[in-house]
């Protein structure tokens, strides 16, 4: 006997499967009692439609990037199940429900839309009962959120990427030793351990491309030259002769909104160059110090807390200016932004409070951007909210540039590279410098050149002579 539909007495709950075969004609009896039939061949779970919600910022649609699950895969609360990116920021979608997934309602770079079915995920009828409406939530994720994942009551430190290569090897991190920074579990312990169970010899560990350089050596070598030059790409170009139209999508769907806009402020220009041989010299002492508390030290946290010291005397420079013109809005955070290349494109994600960090909260937090900026992981909290904006164009070359003013801020710098110059000094003598320019663009329609240029010789004093600054630290 076969029944499309069963319903109870007692109860207008249904059988969500579309046929259920009875073999027993005394199972067909209704009663009071009975709530469902009971079969071992069908599921008696709900199939929710998990669907996307508003992610804030005004955004609708975003592209489906990574998916930490696929079809059959059972699911717990907080699970990851699917990277989005929209054109602010790169969001991971967690499970609200324990279940299994039934379906995925789009591939790899598909656009989802909001409010739309993400999944279908059946849920587990011991759990309870989800309603029809609830939908996934996507709040501004901190770093906590996206490297912990939740395991039997304990949390392990992992990476999205990192997650996904044990599901694909059917590895539980619950089992797996983490190596890394308070037990944090790399790529190499999931390697190392899938070697220990299929007796597997791996190529070396990824670390050893990353690891510290080697004390330098003299420069007569031609082997130090050698390494100088590019290396070529790892596989021939191919040339179609078609022209190919792709559709603008993300960070760079981003820019174009934003450089349309920035391009109506009146901009202009201010440069100089700084002596940054002093800093050197400490940041060289300063580097073992911030080793030994796990932050890497460059010359960035340097730069972001001299401008925000220089914000403090010249605060029209962190401010905002209302669209009709009328109206000027002086921020009392400095959230500075660092422009940062990554494969997704040019993003800004900022420092939050500088004025209250020191030197190596600013460069933690640093580390901690362009580690999330590099897997392409940062949350709309990192990319929005930004008042001064600084941008390290020196590390990929040039000397001057001539920077856009990120609206609605309204003062920007462009830092080039260090070069090593010969200066004269009091005396007239010749001595060697460590030379860096800057390139300062601010909007004119608050902001004077006269101003720009005080502030800039502020962050250059600070700069040049470094132990300045215990003066002006809070």
């Amino acid at each position: 006997v076969c029944i499309h539909r069963a319903r109870s007495c007692s109860s207008v709950g249904f059988i969500k499967s579309k046929y259920v075969c009875l073999f027993d004609k005394a199972a067909l009896k209704f009663s009071h009692q009975q709530r469902f039939f009971r079969t071992s061949a069908v599921s008696c779970g709900q199939v929710v439609q998990f669907k996307l919600s508003d992610i804030g910022e005004g955004i609708t649609e975003v592209t489906v990037k990574e998916w930490y699950i696929k079809e059959g895969d059972s699911v717990s609360q907080f699970d990851s199940i699917c990277e989005v990116q929209s054109d602010k920021a790169s969001v991971t979608i967690t499970s609200r429900y324990d279940g299994i997934i039934r379906k995925l309602h789009y591939n790899l770079d598909d656009i989802a839309f909001v409010g739309k079915p993400l999944v279908d995920i059946e849920i587990d009828p011991s759990k309870g009962v989800a309603s029809e409406e609830d939908v996934v939530e996507t709040p501004p994720m901190s770093h906590e959120e996206h490297t912990h994942q939740e395991i039997k009551g304990h949390k392990t430190l992992a990476t999205p990427a990192v997650r996904r290569l044990a599901m694909e090897n059917n590895i539980k991190l619950s089992e797996v030793v983490g190596t890394g920074k308070d037990n944090r579990i790399l790529k190499e312990d999931i390697l190392n351990y899938l070697a220990k169970q299929t007796g597997a010899i791996l190529p070396p560990s990824p670390k050893a491309e990353i690891a510290p350089p080697l004390p330098k050596s003299p420069p007569a070598a031609p082997k130090d030259k050698a390494r100088k030059i590019p290396v070529p790409v790892s596989r021939p170009l191919v040339f179609s002769g078609k022209d190919k139209t792709e559709p603008v999508t993300g960070f760079q769907k981003a820019m174009v909104k934003t450089m349309s806009a920035a391009l109506k402020i009146p901009h202009f220009g201010y440069c100089d160059e700084i002596d940054l041989t002093q800093l050197i010299q400490l940041r060289e002492e300063l580097k073992p110090v911030a080793e030994i508390r796990g932050i890497k030290l460059s010359f960035m946290p340097f730069f972001i807390k001299a401008a925000s010291l220089g914000l403090l005397q010249y605060p029209v420079l962190n401010a905002s200016l209302d669209e009709s013109c009328r109206n000027v809005t002086y921020k009392a955070s400095h959230n500075i932004g660092v422009a940062m290349d990554t494969e997704q494109g040019l993003i800004v994600p900022n420092v939050k409070n500088v004025q209250v960090c020191s030197v190596f909260e600013i460069a933690a937090e640093l580390n901690r951007l362009q580690s999330l900026g590099s897997a392409g992981q940062l949350g709309t909290n990192d990319l929005t909210g930004g008042t001064f904006t600084l941008s390290n164009v020196g590390t990929i070359g040039g000397t001057y540039a001539k920077p856009v003013i990120l609206p609605p801020e309204v003062a920007i710098g462009a830092l080039g590279k260090i070069q090593v110059l010969p200066r004269f000094n009091a005396k007239g003598e010749v001595f060697k410098a460590q030379i860096m320019n800057v390139s300062w663009s601010a909007d004119h329609r608050i902001i004077d050149g006269a101003t720009m240029a005080r502030f800039s010789n502020l962050w250059k004093s600070y700069l040049e002579n470094p132990a300045s600054m215990l003066l002006d630290l809070k």
